[in-house]
């Protein structure tokens, strides 16, 4: 669909009439006409031979209202240099799925909506440091190896199964050390920087650079026209990406489907479970089941994006991730207590459960390991179960930081990219600066979409899920017009971001194509309405506040850009708890 519409561009740009508007100014500055102005847009006298402006409807009655002529070398310079980098870094995005359809959806997500990808990468780094600190306060055995788990698994649809004692086994008996071990061994695995992120990184730092530094050492009327009304925008505008991508390589997500399937897998093999009358045994001789599992094969539509493991997946496993999180956060946090108080995991054998030679241990009942997991007091059981949805206080102070930071890269680049625009003559709302703000509206719409989306998926799915287990039979009708409602949130959400992929890169084609060049969008009728005038020739006081909208639009995109970088390094690589 991009390609197409990339070729059809190209057909378009090519086959214009072109118009020279400055052979037609002067064509106009020897003629008795009204419609005259200076670059303010006040009216000069009809016999005036200077003009360096003229109405939008004088423009277009004596210039036609055709694109300027199309030169395939600037075409092809600008593009070379302004877009061909941006457009090769976003293979250094980690997919992950193994599914080209999925992974094709992740590059149309994160170029449609830079705030989701932002969003994501904001709330993996703080689900990081907030799993850390959960954990920090246990002294329990394999605590430690938890922790570098589940935050492993968070682009995964993980699944904890708490019931008959699976999860309490996996954590009081000895017999599953091996179980914590062998799964860290095979999930330690990185995706970072490379010898291919970080030539394309420097290509891209590079490319920007030396594009400033040619786009300041030009004179006014080579870089206020000709094709080249606000070019460097087109650089500014996709400066996101840099953080991105910086951002995901630092924090290096466990995101190859397979290997998280088989890591889970390998270790579940060899996973222990206690038994009512007899000895632990092997799960695999017991059930299917297990207490740590990746359910990829759910046939929940409202659940289809948790199943992806790309990291921009992430906003859609919030909320089951922090819950799964919660559940074996209880549990070691009810047996660390215990422990803590010397209390015997079998009644009457007075011997520590964080000894490994304490055999007895080993022989330990369903019900006697599903106990020492419990809270020690029978209000603080009630206070636990009572808990809202299985979230903690916390879950949304994450997601009000990620969404701001993600917020402010996304409108730093682009309110940056607006700014140049805004500012180059004719100074206002022109077809470019509009341009760009309904790519970074559409971007934020598509966060806000599927942000409610994930959000309706968990409502509708713990509501179901807790009206089954409770026995009240069919699950009403306002439950699955919710989650019907998520679908096609998230659908519309991606057809839009989708929409938004391909207005991007065609806003850049249609600049460097001299599309933009005509009466209609050098006039900036958009915001001037009747007022409407076309700046020809700048003059000095023109040149002078296009470069303050220069620097400061390369500036607002820097910082805004630095910051969330800066952010990302910040949080990233917090000390995990010492193991016991």
């Amino acid at each position: 669909m991009a390609w197409a519409s990339i070729g059809a561009l190209l057909l378009l740009l090519t086959h214009n009439t072109s118009a020279n508007q400055r052979q037609c100014l002067a064509n106009i500055n020897n003629m008795t006409i009204y419609g005259k102005t200076d670059n303010q847009g006040h009216l000069l006298s009809p016999s005036t031979t200077n003009a360096t402006a003229i109405t939008y409807k004088l423009c277009v009655s004596q210039c036609g209202n055709d694109q300027q002529a199309f030169q395939w070398t600037v075409f092809s310079q600008q593009f070379g240099v302004w877009l061909l980098p941006w457009l090769a870094l976003i293979s250094q995005i980690p997919f992950g799925a193994n599914d080209n359809l999925d992974n094709l959806e992740t590059m149309l997500l994160t170029v449609g909506s830079p705030v989701l990808a932002a969003y994501s990468l904001g709330l993996t780094v703080l689900n990081e440091r907030w799993i850390i600190r959960l954990f920090s306060k246990y002294r329990y055995p394999n605590a430690h190896e938890a922790v570098r788990i589940l935050n492993s698994l968070q682009q995964s649809p993980l699944r904890v199964d708490s019931n008959d004692a699976w999860l309490a086994s996996l954590i009081v008996l000895p017999q599953n050390k091996d179980w914590w071990r062998e799964i860290l061994i095979w999930l330690d695995y990185t995706h970072t920087w490379s010898i291919s992120a970080v030539a394309s990184i420097a290509w891209v730092i590079i490319a920007y650079v030396f594009t400033i530094i040619d786009y300041f050492s030009q004179g006014i009327p080579t870089t206020a026209n000709d094709n080249g009304q606000g070019i460097g925008s087109i650089g500014t505008i996709w400066l996101w990406l840099l953080a991105i991508v910086v951002g995901w390589l630092k924090v290096s997500p466990k995101c190859d489907s397979k290997r998280l399937l088989q890591a889970v897998e390998r270790a579940n093999s060899i996973a222990y479970v206690a038994t009512t009358d007899s000895i632990p045994c092997e799960a695999r001789t017991v059930s299917d089941r297990r207490a740590i599992s990746l359910n990829f094969a759910d046939d929940n539509e409202a659940r289809r994006d948790e199943r992806s493991t790309s990291p921009i997946f992430n906003y859609s496993r919030l909320f089951f991730w922090v819950e799964a999180v919660k559940v074996v956060s209880d549990a070691f946090n009810n047996a660390s207590d215990r422990s803590h108080h010397h209390e015997p995991i079998i009644p009457g054998v007075k011997l520590h459960p964080c000894r490994e030679d304490d055999s007895l241990v080993r022989l330990a009942k369903a019900s006697q390991v599903e106990e020492y997991c419990l809270p020690r007091y029978e209000d603080t059981r009630r206070s636990q179960s009572q808990g809202r949805w299985g979230l903690d206080s916390s879950t949304a102070i994450r997601i009000s930081i990620a969404s701001l930071f993600a917020l402010i890269l996304q409108w730093g680049t682009t309110g940056a990219a607006i700014i140049i625009n805004w500012f180059v003559p004719t100074i206002g709302l022109g077809c470019r600066s509009a341009s760009f703000i309904i790519y970074g509206a559409l971007s934020t719409i598509v966060w806000i979409m599927l942000l409610i989306s994930s959000l309706l998926t968990y409502y509708s799915v713990c509501t179901t899920e807790r009206r089954l287990l409770k026995g009240h039979g069919a699950v009403s009708i306002s439950y699955r017009i919710m989650s019907w409602f998520s679908v096609l949130l998230r659908r519309s959400g991606k057809i839009i971001a989708t929409l938004n992929t391909v207005w991007i890169i065609s806003t850049a084609l249609l600049q460097f194509g001299s599309f933009y060049d005509r009466c209609y969008c050098n006039s900036n009728v958009f915001g001037s309405r009747d007022n409407a005038y076309n700046v020809i020739i700048p003059n000095q006081d023109d040149a002078t506040r296009m470069r303050e909208a220069w620097i400061g639009g390369f500036s607002l995109a820097s910082m805004s850009t630095a910051l969330f970088i800066g952010f990302v390094f910040l949080l990233t690589n917090a000390p995990y708890p010492n193991s016991i």
